[in-house]
């Protein structure tokens, strides 16, 4: 990763006991929303009368997938894992739309990160990526907002130190989404990005716009080489 000698997960920069929280999963307080999605995995809705078990026979058929996102697909657009998620529900189940930072959302792609764990993030930016890739990279180091501020100013200039009562990390989402003590909920990629622009008093951009998916492979690909930990938990 370019101005930076070495990468480290967010892990690193929390204190000892909530380290020990994601590290347990009878004590991750995460695995409360993943035992919803598991229920949810096998629950039919929409007018085909599936569940997402009727196409994918257990969440394990997702093992490596969560390592590689975002990626171009077959007609050469970026793709997520939140619009897999509504691709399968409106063109196969025939079902609505989830909200990309719902709790329904948060909870699936949650279960299909944790599949994984442990899997080293291999993102690709080259080829058709590319174009996306720069202009994540545009956007990460972009200043905006009343505070006139970019990711890079605290994931990058100041990872390590205090802002308020939080230890600033890298910005890795290679744990995402993320139980936040914070919040006491599990918090998707976009959310999260959202969150960090109304901090600078910015205008976000859309959940699932093209913007936050090209930052989102950006800032995936900064963490290529670290190993997915969904889902983590954070402050």
């Amino acid at each position: 990763m370019e101005n930076v000698d070495e990468i480290f997960s967010g892990w690193v920069f929390r204190k000892d006991e909530t380290q020990a929280l994601q590290m347990d999963d009878f004590d991750n307080p995460a695995f409360i929303f993943i035992d919803k999605a598991i229920d949810t995995f096998s629950k039919v809705e929409g007018t085909a009368g599936k569940a997402c078990v009727s196409c994918h026979e257990s969440p394990e058929v997702f093992k490596g997938l969560r390592a590689s996102m975002p990626r171009i697909n077959s007609s050469g657009e970026l793709e997520t894992i939140p619009e897999l998620v509504n691709g399968c529900r409106t063109e196969r189940m025939g079902a609505e739309k989830w909200k990309w930072s719902g709790g329904d959302m948060a909870g699936i792609i949650g279960l299909i990160g944790l599949q994984s764990r442990g899997m080293t993030v291999n993102v690709a930016i080259d080829g058709a990526a590319s174009s996306a890739w720069d202009k994540g990279k545009d956007l990460y180091y972009t200043r905006v907002g009343q505070l006139n501020m970019s990711c890079a100013n605290c994931h990058e200039d100041n990872y390590g130190n205090m802002i308020r009562a939080d230890h600033l990390s890298m910005g890795q989402i290679n744990g995402f989404p993320t139980y936040r003590l914070k919040n006491a909920k599990l918090n998707t990629i976009h959310g999260r990005f959202k969150g960090c622009m109304k901090n600078i008093r910015a205008t976000p951009y859309k959940e699932g716009g093209d913007e936050f998916k090209a930052l989102e492979l950006y800032v995936a690909s900064r963490s290529n080489g670290l190993t997915i930990e969904t889902p983590s938990v954070r402050n």
